[in-house]
């Protein structure tokens, strides 16, 4: 542990210096570049120098966001994007106590959470009402050269692992985890867990699927490339989907009915198809945000004594199991990896479904 209480612990007074950061400056418009200054942490505070940021596929939702929808939500123009970051600490607040130094390799926890409310305190910090503005989603995220953390329990140490390439862990992998983690007691021996959505969460899932459970892992993606991608990370079959034929080749494969399905498309036909694959007593995680939705009749669509759940995002537990799992070399993050200077190159990647791994920036 370490308590630094002269200020910051860096030589050079962050405000005097700037840097550069990719910033929403408005609603409804496009990100850029823009010159800004170096945040000085305050009491209680930590400066991180970003190694890597990942790129999310809400981040271009952001950047055509209206001000009806993101004021509620606490968010504030400008704010630089950014929610999947890692790095070093670089200078940390007067008072402040971490279980790590500077130097020291970080990831920073994706999710916001308060702390103190009844959620928090119980575990479920990802329902915490705070959760609804962070870094990168209506505060300063890390796609920049340095990102401010306002509360140490945010810091999640690295290890040997690095950083530039650890951030996706903290949303992508840490979501996923989640999901698993919902369904864990149900993957037992003779099971079957469908994973539908074969890319940045669903690679992460058919890992965890595969390592922490016993049942049998099936992806569904129209992707040759990502079904391909799946299998190698231990998917026992990957599907071509979703069309008319996938209820009943799913049934098929599960000899009558799918124990689980992990859905991170979430669009009107995904939905539809895993409710149709679901054995009776099976469960559905909706973690995919398309905008579908369940139009049958209630006795006519879902499972007989079965479950049906939806989330999005992620608790600190699951952050610092993902960060474990990675370091222990359970699980692998394939990425892809842009200058800053590129960052609008990368996104347009995304966008358009090209990517190799997951998108990461390195200012």
């Amino acid at each position: 542990m370490s308590d630094t209480t002269a200020g910051t612990t860096s030589g050079t007074t962050a405000s005097d210096r700037t840097m550069q950061a990719y910033r929403l400056t408005g609603w409804g418009g496009p990100a850029r570049l823009v010159e800004v200054p170096v945040p000085a942490p305050g009491p209680g505070q930590v400066l991180v120098q970003v190694a890597g940021c990942g790129l999310c596929h809400s981040d271009l939702g952001m950047m055509e966001m209206p001000a009806a929808f993101g004021e509620p939500l606490g968010w504030s123009m400008p704010f630089t994007l950014g929610h999947e970051t890692a790095g070093r600490v670089a200078a940390v607040g007067r008072g402040t106590v971490l279980e790590v130094g500077e130097g020291d390799a970080v990831a920073l926890a994706a999710a916001a959470s308060c702390g103190r409310c009844r959620y928090c305190i119980a575990g479920r910090d990802n329902i915490c009402p705070d959760a609804l503005a962070g870094r990168g989603y209506g505060r300063d995220g890390g796609l920049a050269e340095y990102v401010l953390v306002e509360d140490p329990r945010d810091l999640v140490p690295l290890g040997d692992l690095d950083p530039t390439t650890a951030g996706p862990l903290t949303d992508a992998g840490a979501t996923s985890y989640h999901a698993v983690r919902r369904v864990h007691s149900r993957l037992l021996p003779g099971a079957t867990a469908v994973v539908f959505g074969a890319g940045g969460l669903g690679t992460f899932a058919v890992q965890f699927l595969a390592r922490l459970g016993a049942a049998r892992v099936v992806a569904v993606d129209v992707s040759p490339e990502r079904r391909e991608r799946a299998a190698a990370l231990g998917a026992d079959e990957a599907v071509e989907g979703v069309d008319a034929s996938t209820v009943e080749r799913l049934r098929t494969v599960a000899g009558g009915g799918v124990d689980v399905v992990l859905d991170f498309v979430g669009t009107d036909d995904t939905i539809a198809a895993a409710l149709g694959a679901l054995a009776p007593g099976g469960a559905l995680g909706v973690v995919g945000a398309a905008g579908g939705g369940f139009g049958g009749s209630w006795f006519g669509g879902l499972p007989r004594d079965g479950e049906v759940f939806t989330f999005q995002g992620s608790d600190l537990s699951d952050t610092r199991a993902v960060v474990a799992l990675a370091r222990a070399g359970m699980v692998v993050n394939p990425t892809e990896t842009f200058a800053l200077a590129d960052v609008a190159q990368a996104y347009r990647r995304h966008r358009e479904g090209t990517l190799g791994g997951r998108a990461v920036v390195v200012p």
